[in-house]
């Protein structure tokens, strides 16, 4: 019955929303629940970071949203940041579920602004 009033009702769809602040300009990326982390690329963020969201629902041990920022050097993508939280994410009322962070290019002293909800839409 409940899957029924579920399927009447519209299925809802997550995804991960962040929004992320570099030179003053934020931006929205989303990212889709997917199988596998290998497929997902980095967005580009201005000229020196590069931004990651890979959101897994399946398989249960293996749920989570991990969120990574890269600088983007001349020798290839460098990790910088990593962060992991688990799914589903608890939504703060302030700063989703990741909070505001802050992430820092040393090199080039670049600095990169984020947080994350946790978005629900009805599907068509």
């Amino acid at each position: 019955m409940a899957a029924a009033l579920l399927l009447a009702s519209g299925a809802r769809a997550e995804s991960v929303a962040c929004h992320v602040t570099y030179g003053g300009e934020t931006q929205l990326i989303e990212a889709q629940p997917v199988e596998s982390p290998y497929g997902v690329s980095a967005t580009r963020i201005g000229s020196y970071f590069l931004f990651r969201i890979v959101f897994r629902r399946q398989p249960a041990e293996l749920a989570g949203i991990k969120l990574y920022a890269y600088a983007d050097r001349d020798s290839g993508p460098s990790l910088i940041h990593q962060a992991s939280y688990a799914y589903p994410a608890s939504q703060a009322s302030v700063g989703g579920f990741s909070g505001r962070q802050f992430v820092y290019e040393p090199l080039r002293d670049g600095e990169l602004q984020y947080w994350c909800e946790l978005k629900m839409a009805a599907e068509k």
